[in-house]
């Protein structure tokens, strides 16, 4: 059923903008998780490589852009609001601005298209604890529903990989491997929730577009004690078996489950898996990942007029939409 909103919240991880920020970042991602410090400020020398400088603020800062865009040609006239988990500007801060402006009911775009609890359930926690920092007068707020099968979202990813496979000698694009990946998760966490499956439906759904490509689903930039069981094969895993296969000249990587580029896929893509290939003579042709291509921003507008106008509530593959409230046991935490 339309219901009235009177505003739109973009959330999102955050990410350090110059070299004094990287520490205190990364103090607020790790708070009451058990990582040792000597892991802290080696994932801090990732972000030193690039001068302290993580791509994904300016980033959502252009989605931003575009999405006011889109919305005022549709005359979706919602104000945009911003705010981030880990780095400034932070969930109440947004909250706050918010409230000053009067909003009452908001819809929360969140950067992922998954379901986890990182992903989901912890998005909507932080969300609830800004508006209980609020107090009286916080806006509530109502999250859009994940999208990772949603045709603009598969389309973009189709896009952006197409734009890669056409570098490639025709002759041998059908021979080329593609590799999606996303961010790694401990299996505990996985059994209670559905990112493992919803990524390889979103997986099957793009490769469908490249029907003689072989493909596989890997994972990425784990953390954590490595005596715990997390979603494998590792990308880095999975390239050495291309590498001993011996006949691939190139291989695309996808990385399906970010939507911008985080560090992790500057640094364990763009700079290790990069050195991995090119020591052992494998071209990695890496696909862009959605940012404000206009098809993914076109599909943030159709979310929101699912829920303020009735929209069509569009879906690939046989399960259908994703619910919009999730429920109570929905991506619990399992340490």
């Amino acid at each position: 059923m339309p219901e009235n909103y009177d505003a739109l919240l973009v959330v999102s991880f955050g990410g350090p903008e110059g070299r004094a920020d990287v520490l205190p970042f990364l103090e607020n991602v790790l708070r009451g998780k058990p990582v040792p410090r000597e892991r802290m400020l080696e994932v801090a020398e990732h972000y030193y490589h690039f001068d302290g400088r993580s791509p994904l603020n300016t980033q959502n800062r252009e989605l931003i852009a575009a999405l006011r865009t889109e919305l005022l040609a549709r005359g979706q006239n919602l104000p945009v609001f911003w705010g981030n988990r880990n780095w400034h500007p932070l969930l109440p801060d947004a909250l706050w601005q918010m409230r000053d402006a009067g909003v009452r009911r908001a819809l929360a775009f969140v950067t992922s298209a998954f379901s986890s609890y990182s992903g989901c359930r912890q998005y909507r926690e932080d969300i609830d604890r800004a508006r209980q920092e609020i107090g009286a007068g916080a806006a509530s707020v109502d999250k859009l529903r994940v999208f990772f099968n949603h045709p603009g979202f598969v389309g973009t990813v189709v896009e952006r990989i197409k734009a890669e496979v056409a570098r490639i000698p025709a002759e041998r694009r059908a021979a080329t491997p593609l590799i999606f990946t996303a961010h790694s998760i401990p299996e505990s966490m996985a059994e209670g929730c559905r990112y493992a499956a919803q990524l390889q439906e979103a997986s099957a759904l793009v490769a469908g577009h490249f029907p003689e490509m072989p493909w596989q689903l890997a994972y990425q930039s784990r953390s954590g004690s490595p005596t715990q069981a997390w979603l494998e094969p590792d990308i880095k895993d999975a390239l050495r078996q291309l590498i001993a296969a011996g006949h691939h000249r190139e291989v695309v990587v996808s990385p399906l489950g970010f939507l911008s580029d985080h560090m992790e896929v500057l640094f364990d893509l763009d700079t290790e898996a990069r050195e991995l290939c090119a020591a052992h003579g494998l071209t990695m042709l890496r696909a862009a990942t959605p940012g404000t291509h206009p098809l993914f921003v076109a599909m943030i507008a159709d979310l929101i007029a699912e829920r303020q106008t009735g929209g069509p509530r569009l879906a690939l593959g046989d399960g259908g939409p994703s619910h919009d409230v999730c429920p109570a046991d929905c991506c619990p935490l399992r340490r």
